[in-house]
């Protein structure tokens, strides 16, 4: 009489090489709700063309005597602004996850527990280059133009996309500990405004009330914006990318921990 087959035991912990994997499938199935979704495509396309019509031909004239001059300055803030709002995607779809059962079917899956959260912010990276790509392109178009060499310009864009990286673990954790992603928009709507607004993105901070300046000079928003500029139409560009990275970190190394933290007593 033969004995019965014993069903494999699953590891516990998978290998370092498995959960990267794992990472990196549900990344691409992020990617493809991308494109299975027209609303979040067309929105994630037309968003950065409506900013830079609409801060263009409503601010330039006013703020630097025409259009042409203030796209030069203007562009590389709607840039940050374009993608550090484009963030709030995360938590949102996070949110709507969980609360649509699809994580607890991922439970039952034998992959390393964070991999869902990981998977949904690396393919969230897609949605920043996209967003980048369109803002610069359709910038040409308007009659941007850069001023310093590929390697600078692309040296901004990682920086963009490396930035955002770290702010998407913020509104991870957003969606982990909000109820809805509507609650999700509205907390991320309250935090970032300030944020964005309260810089140096659309104008010179030195046209703006003392009080103002002392916000906008240490926020990171404008070291960003700062570095953008300078990579981009040229300056100098080293003090301003440091203190991004700087900031960066400081913002992963904080928001990362606690979201994952959130995220496995959400998921318990």
């Amino acid at each position: 009489m033969t004995s019965p087959v014993s069903a494999p035991v699953l590891s516990r912990r998978p290998s370092p090489v498995a959960a990267v994997a794992n990472s990196f499938t549900l990344a691409w199935r992020s990617v493809l709700k991308i494109k299975t979704n027209p609303e979040d495509l067309f929105g994630l396309l037309l968003q950065p063309i409506m900013y830079l019509i609409l801060f263009t031909y409503v601010f330039g004239g006013a703020i630097s005597g025409g259009t042409h001059r203030y796209l030069q300055f203007s562009l590389p803030g709607i840039l940050v602004l374009s993608v550090v709002f484009a963030t709030m995607g995360t938590g949102m779809m996070l949110s709507q996850d969980i609360a649509t059962g699809v994580f607890d079917r991922f439970r039952a899956l034998p992959i390393v527990r964070w991999a869902p959260l990981a998977g949904a912010i690396l393919g969230d990276l897609v949605r920043y280059v996209i967003s980048i790509g369109i803002t610069l392109g359709f910038g040409v178009v308007l009659g941007f133009r850069f001023q310093t060499s590929a390697a600078a310009v692309t040296a901004g864009c990682l920086l963009l996309v490396a930035f955002s990286f770290a702010m998407c673990w913020m509104s991870a954790l957003l969606g982990v500990i909000v109820k809805s992603a509507q609650g999700v928009q509205l907390y991320g709507f309250l935090f970032m405004f300030p944020l964005v607004f309260g810089s140096n993105i659309l104008t010179a901070s030195n046209t703006m009330p003392g009080w103002l300046q002392a916000f906008v000079k240490v926020n990171p928003v404008t070291y960003l914006t700062d570095a953008e500029r300078a990579l981009l139409t040229g300056g100098p560009a080293a003090t301003a990318v440091e203190r991004s990275l700087l900031w960066a970190a400081g913002i992963f190394v904080v928001f990362a921990p606690l979201a994952v933290a959130a995220y496995r007593r959400r998921t318990a």
